[in-house]
């Protein structure tokens, strides 16, 4: 069944507003939940949170006021839906637990868009990614058993494996070399402007989190295993939000704001196992049609184009969350040895990269490589989670 959100009314403006007792939603539960559940509720977040500032970084240019009031009138209601989606997450979850499916969102969210993305090269950037984000799971979870004495399975149920990707020391590049070349908006997919906007924002709400909740450990290594991999996602964000035309103007990319919060929202009504979740996916999606077409008559009237210049006439298939495990061994078996030279990827580490990796780590092993030494100098052993053909004891230094 098509669904075109262009087509769709939603909720008027003036009526979206809620109340503190409808803004009080039920926390998911964290012992008898899907995971996934909780993936969708940290990718939405994610997508409300770039909602937000997106709109706060075009009112500060933005010299009409009438414009800035439409901004803001359709701001406050995004902030609302923000509360109502990440006050959805657990309150006993731990920092540490709500990490761990952070980097479930970004290893099985990008594993998929790299699946679906018709563009080779923004397929390639999306692939590159997500063996760094899987190698971020497992640190964590190897951090998590330490400090918490937890085994990271409860949270990714083997949905996910957990076994080293490219190891994270490697993945400081310099940051020239994490700029990739943008999609020609008048030539890309719609689909492929979808997926790097979503891409980009899950990655950023992950640098966010990082950088804030990083310095309330009061464990070193917890600390600086923070620290380390806070960066990398710095590098994670110019990565995608780089492959993004800058030639779009700040119409089109209100357009395609809208257009992709229907279409997440659509697509995790869709797939929702939760009724109290689904039930927020699907007041959201109709709250965000009326934000489209709202969106879509400001780019007439300013842009002087039509909106179905730029968006797909119907969405696409839903985005789905789901096991990537094959896939990633695959990336894995053939990718697991590239850096970024430029806009491209080569095999060999080059000087820019050997210097980066001189200043950035000193001459010592990274707290990314000590976590692992520090969890076999306790348990006799690494934290592994894997569900076929590998041992999950064998060594890092057997595996890479």
């Amino acid at each position: 069944m098509t669904f075109n959100p262009l087509e769709q009314r939603g909720i008027p403006l003036d009526r979206q507003i809620r109340n503190w007792r409808e803004l009080n939603v039920d926390q998911v539960d964290p012992n008898h939940s899907d995971p996934y559940t909780r993936c969708r509720i940290i990718t939405m977040n994610g997508i409300e949170v770039e909602a937000v500032m997106f709109s706060h970084h075009f009112a500060r240019v933005c010299p009409d006021m009438d414009v800035k009031r439409r901004l803001a009138e359709v701001r406050y209601v995004e902030q609302q839906q923000q509360k109502a989606v990440n006050w959805l997450l657990p309150g006993v979850s731990s920092v540490l637990e709500t990490v761990i499916s952070y980097e479930q969102v970004a290893t099985d969210l990008t594993a998929w868009v790299a699946r679906m993305e018709p563009d080779p090269y923004l397929k390639q950037a999306y692939q590159f990614g997500v063996l760094e984000d899987f190698d971020h799971l497992y640190r964590y979870a190897n951090l998590y058993e330490m400090i918490e004495h937890r085994k990271a399975e409860k949270i990714v149920d083997q949905l996910t494996e957990i076994i080293p990707g490219r190891p994270t020391k490697y993945h400081h590049r310099h940051p020239a070399d994490n700029v990739r070349d943008p999609y020609d908006r008048q030539q890309a997919s719609p689909l492929s402007k979808l997926h790097a906007l979503t891409i980009m924002s899950a990655e950023q709400q992950t640098m966010n989190y990082y950088m804030n909740v990083g310095p309330q450990y009061m464990e070193p290594i917890a600390r600086q295993l923070y620290q380390e991999i806070a960066l990398v996602e710095e590098e994670h964000v110019t990565h995608y939000e780089s492959l993004m035309d800058p030639g779009e103007t700040w119409w089109e990319r209100l357009v395609n704001h809208e257009y992709n919060e229907c279409y997440l929202y659509y697509s995790f009504m869709e797939q929702e196992s939760d009724p109290k979740v689904k039930a927020v996916w699907e007041l959201h999606l109709n709250m965000e049609l009326e934000h489209l077409h709202i969106a879509c008559d400001l780019m007439r009237r300013y842009d002087g184009r039509e909106p179905e210049e730029i968006l797909a006439p119907q969405l696409p298939n839903v985005m789905t969350f789901e096991p990537n495990k094959e896939y990633i061994r695959e990336l894995l078996a053939t990718q697991l040895d590239l850096t970024t030279l430029g806009a491209g990827y080569v095999r060999e580490a080059h000087e820019r990269f050997e210097r980066m990796q001189e200043q950035i780590h000193g001459g010592e092993e990274p707290p990314s490589e000590r976590v692992i030494d520090e969890h076999r100098e306790m348990f006799g052993r690494e934290y592994r989670l894997s569900t076929e053909g590998e041992h999950p004891d064998m060594s890092l230094r057997e595996r890479v």
